[in-house]
């Protein structure tokens, strides 16, 4: 299995993780020598792995949780850094989502998670042709 796969297949981990709410998973997922960093959906920027992980904490021992679901996800490797650009689906809203993962002890560990909403365009936009950027 080459380096894509490996990375595509550890992302999967971390929504299977993430939707499963399986914190011992997601714990395992993150680098422990690199830095990490996450952005949640409108929350300021955390950094260090123990803020990190303690908002995937937070976040799935809350009884708001959603199923959530990764789709659309495309690889780019730089050297031993890999970056997958996804869509996350879950109770009706989509996000974009890049996940950054480094090699670490021979393993892909993720070192920066964002999410963020997607701009739509107006209905008035949506059969002009042009794309929005």
């Amino acid at each position: 299995m080459g380096d894509v796969d490996v990375v595509l297949s550890t992302n999967s981990v971390f929504y299977v993780a993430f939707a499963t709410r399986d914190v011992a998973k997601m714990e395992t997922l993150w680098a422990r020598r690199s830095p990490v960093s996450c952005i949640h959906p409108g929350w300021q920027p955390l950094l260090g792995r123990d803020a990190v992980l303690a908002s995937w904490r937070d976040i799935m021992s809350g009884p708001s949780s959603p199923p959530i679901h990764c789709a659309n996800a495309v690889v780019h490797l730089v050297g031993s850094t890999a970056l997958v650009i996804c869509t996350e689906r879950f109770s009706g809203t989509e996000l974009a989502a890049t996940n950054v993962f480094v090699k670490e002890d021979g393993a892909w560990r993720l070192v920066h998670h964002q999410a963020s909403g997607i701009a739509r365009p107006s209905d008035e936009d949506a059969g002009d042709g042009e794309t929005l950027h």
